[in-house]
Parts: structure tokens; C-alpha cells; sequence
């Protein structure tokens, strides 16, 4: 991370893969001071979106407000096979992760009650015991990732960036994910502008990191 940060990149991403995408952030934050670090990306359903918001909630207030929250649906044999958790429309139950997230960290920031029901979650308890003190940084940014329209739309309507596959055309970007971006843009009266394209580049190498700079 203070590698990183050193070269002069702008932020830093983990990925579930092998590893926990969220506690080398706890490292990153605490030895950097100007990068974003964020996940790219962590797996969303087998947590619960209260388990998501708490350690969200965490890492930004730890970062100073450098955490970027990245989501990902996985597929329907890891959700289950791997993860041994439920499958159900992806989209729309995405959609109420996001959107119940959000609630719970409008309710620690304000204390409004907590009253989000959908068809796929539903959140209506939250006592101060358990509520976080309210900070700064409580608008935390959140992408997710896709390969098909849905998901594409999606981050257009409600979120601040989109992780493209690294397996991508330029074809692939001009005709589906940034056209229907800026489909799901047009919805909540956003634009194209407003959702950041990112790109996880995987290296398998055995140079070091200064070479691979270099």
C-alpha cells in the first residue's frame, strides 16, 4: 500500500479471492493517506447487508473517507455451492442490498428509525446499543460489478462506479456496458459522468513490483 501510494496511483483494490478483501484494507488505511482503497470486489449475498454496512461503516471512518465499497453478485454455483447461501434474482435483490445499506447508515448517521421492507430484506430494528456514533465520511461510495445489462443499468441508476470485467472488448464497452449505464443514468435523472468505469488487471508475474512499474 505505501508502495502504491509512493508511485503515485490514485487508489488501491482488493479482491475475494483467496483472501478476506477487507481486513489488508485495515492495514492499507492505516499506513497511507491519500489513495482510495476500495474491494474489487466482495461478494455480497452470503452477508447479510448489515454485516456489509458495519464493516463499511468501519473501513471509512478508518480511511478518513478513502473506502470505496465494491459489490459483486458472484454466480448462481458459487452462491450455492460454495457459499451454501440462496440464490434469487440477482438485480433486483442487489438493488435492496444497496437500497437497505444505504437506510442503515442513514439511521447511525441520523437516527431516523430504521424501516426498510422489500420482497428480499427487511430491516426494522436498531437500538443505540448497537448503532455506530454518526462521522464525516458517512456517504460511503459503492460499485459493483457486472458482465450483462441488468447490472450495467443498475450502477447507472444508483451507484458511483462500475467494475468492468477484466475479460472485455472495446466493443464490449461501447455497445452494452456504456450504453446501458447511461440508460439506468437517465432513470434518476444522472449521467454517464456520474458512474466511474473501473478495471481489476490481474498480473501473474514473477518480476517485482518495481519492474512491472518500470
Amino acid at each position: 500500500a505505501r508502495q502504491v501510494e509512493d508511485y503515485g496511483f490514485g487508489g488501491l483494490w482488493t479482491a475475494e479471492t483467496s483472501h478476506n478483501p477487507f481486513l489488508p484494507l485495515t492495514h492499507a488505511a492505516s499506513v497511507t493517506d491519500r489513495i482510495s482503497i476500495g474491494t474489487g470486489i466482495a461478494v455480497a449475498f452470503p452477508r447479510s447487508p448489515m454485516v456489509m454496512a458495519n464493516t463499511a461503516w468501519d473501513l471509512a471512518e478508518q480511511s478518513k473517507g478513502r473506502f470505496i465499497l465494491g459489490l459483486g453478485t458472484q454466480v448462481r454455483a458459487h452462491i450455492t455451492k460454495r457459499f451454501s447461501s440462496e440464490w434469487s434474482a440477482p438485480v433486483p435483490r442487489l438493488r435492496e442490498y444497496i437500497e437497505s445499506m444505504r437506510a442503515i447508515w442513514d439511521t447511525w448517521q441520523t437516527g431516523v428509525p430504521l424501516r426498510y421492507r422489500g420482497e428480499h430484506y427487511r430491516f426494522i430494528l436498531m437500538t443505540p446499543f448497537f448503532s455506530p456514533e454518526p462521522m464525516p465520511y458517512s456517504n460511503i461510495p459503492i460499485y459493483i460489478a457486472g458482465v450483462n445489462d441488468g447490472l450495467c443499468r443498475l450502477a447507472g441508476e444508483m451507484c458511483q462506479g462500475f467494475h468492468v470485467h477484466p475479460f472485455h472488448t472495446t466493443r464490449y464497452l461501447k455497445e452494452m456496458i456504456i450504453p446501458n449505464i447511461e440508460a439506468g443514468a437517465q432513470k434518476t435523472g444522472r449521467t454517464r459522468q456520474d458512474v466511474k468505469l473501473t478495471c481489476m488487471i490481474f498480473v501473474v508475474t514473477g518480476r517485482t513490483a518495481e519492474e512491472i512499474q518500470q
